[in-house]
C-alpha cells in the first residue's frame, strides 16, 4: 500500500515538475522597476532580451530609444501616448489590442514586453472608468472610482505576468516626509492600497538611483531597501545580487541564473523601414 502510495506521489510530482519546465513563463523573468525621470529607467532597456516590444503611455518615452528602434531590437507602440481625458480612449483601445496578442501567441517572438509607465497607464484606467460613469474629465469620486481601477490594474498586472517573455513595468515615486526626523522616503506611486498590493505581485523590484561623483553621474540599480526607497530582490536575499547593481539587465539575469539569449528580430540589423 505504502509503496503504490509513493509511486503515485512520485508521478504526480514529476508531471507537475515537467509542467514547469515547459511552461514558456519558468525561464522568464519580472521586475518593477521604479525612478524618477532621468533616472535611467527607459535606457536600461538597451540591456533587455531581445526584441523589446514598448507599450508606451508616457509622451516622449522613446526619445533614447531611437537607435534599438532602428535596429530593430524594439518595437514601440506610441499611440497610447495622447490622451483627451475628456474624451478618453487609450485604454479601451489597448485592453483590445493586448486581448488579440494574448490570444495570437504574438509575444512568444519576444524577449521582453514593456508596460511604461504604470502612473499613465492607470491614469488611462481612471480616464475610462469616468468616462463609463458619465464623468470624463472630472475627480474621481474615493470608492466608486479607485476601488474598480485598483482591480483593473491588479487583474491586467496579472495577466500580463503570464506573457512568455521578460515582463518590465516601469513606475514613478512619491515621497513622504517623517514629521520627526524631516528624512525624506519614497515609494511605489499609484492609487492608494495598490501601492502595498501591486509590489506583492513581483519577484523583483527596483529601484534606479544614480549617485554623483567627481567624474559625472554613476547610473545604478538600488535591489534593497535603504531606508530612503523601498526596493525588494528575492535573488539579493539568496546573495545573486549585490545592493547595487551595474545597470545591465543581461548581466543580473544571468548572476541569478536565466537564460540571456535574444529572439530573431522582425528585421536585420541596420535595415529601415
Amino acid at each position: 500500500m505504502e509503496n503504490k502510495e509513493f509511486l503515485d506521489a512520485k508521478l504526480e510530482a514529476e508531471k507537475l515538475l515537467s509542467m514547469y519546465h515547459e511552461t514558456p513563463r519558468s525561464a522568464s523573468f519580472n521586475f518593477l522597476l521604479l525612478g524618477e525621470s532621468g533616472t535611467g529607467k527607459s535606457f536600461l532597456l538597451n540591456t533587455a532580451r531581445k526584441p523589446i516590444h514598448l507599450d508606451c503611455f508616457d509622451p516622449g518615452g522613446t526619445k533614447n530609444l531611437v537607435d534599438l528602434i532602428k535596429k530593430g531590437e524594439l518595437i514601440p507602440d506610441i499611440r497610447w501616448e495622447d490622451e483627451d481625458p475628456l474624451n478618453p480612449s487609450a485604454f479601451r483601445e489597448w485592453e483590445k489590442v493586448m486581448k488579440e496578442r494574448i490570444r495570437s501567441g504574438y509575444f512568444n517572438h519576444f524577449g521582453t514586453y514593456c508596460l511604461d509607465s504604470s502612473t499613465t497607464w492607470t491614469d488611462a484606467i481612471m480616464n475610462q472608468i469616468l468616462k463609463s460613469e458619465g464623468i470624463a474629465g472630472q475627480s474621481p469620486r474615493w470608492a466608486h472610482d479607485y476601488v474598480p481601477q485598483k482591480v483593473k490594474i491588479q487583474n491586467w498586472i496579472k495577466t500580463l505576468m503570464k506573457v512568455p517573455c521578460d515582463f518590465i513595468l516601469t513606475g514613478h515615486l512619491e515621497g513622504t516626509k517623517d514629521e520627526v526626523t524631516g528624512r525624506m522616503s519614497y515609494r511605489y506611486m499609484v492609487t492608494g492600497k495598490a501601492a502595498v498590493t501591486i509590489p506583492l505581485l513581483f519577484d523583483e523590484i527596483w529601484v534606479m538611483d544614480p549617485k554623483s561623483t567627481s567624474s559625472g553621474v554613476e547610473y545604478r540599480i538600488l535591489t534593497q531597501s535603504n531606508g530612503t526607497y523601498l526596493a525588494r530582490s528575492r535573488m539579493a536575499k539568496k546573495g545573486l545580487l549585490l545592493t547595487y547593481e551595474e545597470p545591465d539587465i543581461k548581466k543580473m539575469l544571468k548572476k541569478c541564473g536565466f537564460p540571456i539569449g535574444d529572439k530573431p528580430l522582425f528585421q536585420n540589423k541596420g535595415e529601415t523601414k
